[in-house]
């Protein structure tokens, strides 16, 4: 977390939570969504703007974590900003066995590795659950079929359960009661 985070949070604890106006595509891609987009349905249904402004990108994933109940957020000064997830907290890039990162550039080290009902891919990491990108699907099944990499088959349904994430904090913020 950036200095100047953690001195806002100091400065003004307590700042209310957000929810709904950040989502994380199965891209890795950042999406604002205002109180428009919000109405028009869940993300993903409803994504709104792509952010494509690098500083502020890196800001958020500079400053992107989750709390004890497995919501992920970023931390905006004071205010916990939290993400609505279209498929897991964590993007991964593949170029090899040990060339995995996540979506934030991050390095992360592959612990195992599953496939769904639907054929896709993910891993668990030192850094986390993921999804791999769709782009590197043909660098993973190279690893699949090398033998570097042996999948578990699971349920998709299954995975916020098992992984300790919720795919969308928003919901489970509308059902808490008041």
């Amino acid at each position: 977390m950036d200095d100047i985070v953690r001195q806002a949070i100091a400065k003004w604890p307590n700042v209310p939570h957000c929810y709904g106006w950040l989502g994380l595509d199965e891209r890795g891609n950042w999406y604002m969504r205002d109180d428009r987009v919000q109405a028009a349905g869940p993300f993903p249904q409803s994504k709104g703007s792509l952010l494509r402004h690098e500083k502020l990108i890196d800001f958020i994933q500079r400053n992107y974590e989750h709390d004890a109940q497995g919501q992920w957020f970023f931390q905006n000064g004071p205010q916990r900003v939290y993400v609505e997830l279209q498929a897991t907290p964590w993007i991964f890039r593949v170029a090899g066995p040990a060339q995995v990162s996540t979506h934030s550039g991050e390095t992360a080290q592959v612990q195992a590795c599953l496939v769904d009902e639907d054929g896709r891919l993910y891993l668990e990491t030192d850094r986390g659950f993921g999804l791999v990108h769709t782009q590197d699907i043909v660098q993973a099944s190279e690893l699949v079929e090398s033998g570097a990499w042996t999948p578990a088959d699971v349920r998709a349904a299954d995975l916020p359960a098992r992984f300790g994430y919720v795919p969308s904090p928003a919901a489970l913020h509308a059902q808490a009661p008041a």
